[in-house]
């Protein structure tokens, strides 16, 4: 069966564009003068005709959702494990294999994964956050900047909790680049904030320079203690190491060894 047209449809009939309207079936309407004319042709028995028209409308309300989903997510750079090197990354591929079954979600564990910059964290994080996507599941992306810019909107009318609430509406948070630079108090409760309601309910990714441990270096010693223990409570820990992906890239592309 070839819905595909090799001449110009005519339009729909009024009636029937209206009712399709009234349905609410954008891509099934979109479909259907190049369908029908085809069907036509072709004397296609009429369950065939609505299969076919049922079957794009799923197809394109699918389609729509996906991309609603990928853009309510915030991605940084859209980049997805098409592009991902398992070979390059120091994340031992077992590892990387069973965090992408997604499983660890579902299971409402967490993830951390920490090392030096350029080896590949976040690009690793946002490929997990996409294929989630695509599995139907929604993801927040957040810097941890982000985060205390949240905090700072809504304590004026008291509505931080709200706020966290409405991010726990995704699967998983993830929360990328702790470590680069001291923490403000505000981020510090953003992230506190996030990782205590989201404990044992959501999934939370955080990407950092530092081991979780170390966090007390960059915040509040009590406030550390309480989110590294919520975040590292049922949680994978990936530690990256080696050289900077992007740095050896970048050298050789202008074919200049890195240094050992």
């Amino acid at each position: 069966m070839n819905p595909v047209p090799t001449t110009t449809a005519p339009p729909l009939p009024a009636d029937l564009e209206q009712l399709m309207r009234q349905l609410k079936m954008p891509h099934a309407r979109a479909l259907a003068p190049e369908l029908l004319a085809t069907a036509r042709a072709q004397r296609w028995e009429p369950a065939e005709i609505v299969k076919a028209l049922f079957a794009e409308e799923t197809a394109g309300r699918a389609r729509s959702m996906l991309a609603t989903r990928r853009k309510a997510a915030g991605f940084p750079t859209g980049k997805t494990f098409d592009a991902w090197d398992p070979e390059a990354s120091s994340i031992p591929a077992p590892t990387q294999q069973s965090l992408r079954t997604l499983e660890w979600i579902t299971r409402r564990e967490n993830l951390v994964v920490c090392g030096p910059s350029g080896t590949g964290k976040t690009f690793f994080l946002e490929a997990l956050g996409q294929q989630a996507v695509e599995a139907g599941m929604r993801v927040a992306w957040f810097t941890l900047e982000d985060l205390g810019t949240l905090i700072r909107a809504h304590r004026a009318d008291d509505s931080v909790t709200k706020a966290v609430t409405r991010i726990l509406r995704a699967e998983l948070v993830v929360i990328d680049d702790i470590g680069l630079l001291p923490v403000a108090a505000d981020a510090a409760e953003g992230l506190y904030r996030v990782v205590d309601a989201a404990y044992e309910k959501r999934s939370v990714a955080v990407s950092s320079n530092l081991h979780p441990a170390g966090f007390d270096e960059l915040m509040p010693k009590t406030l550390a203690t309480a989110t590294v223990d919520r975040l590292l409570h049922h949680a994978h820990v990936c530690q990256t190491s080696g050289k900077s992906i992007r740095l050896t890239q970048a050298l050789a592309g202008k074919g200049v060894n890195a240094l050992n």
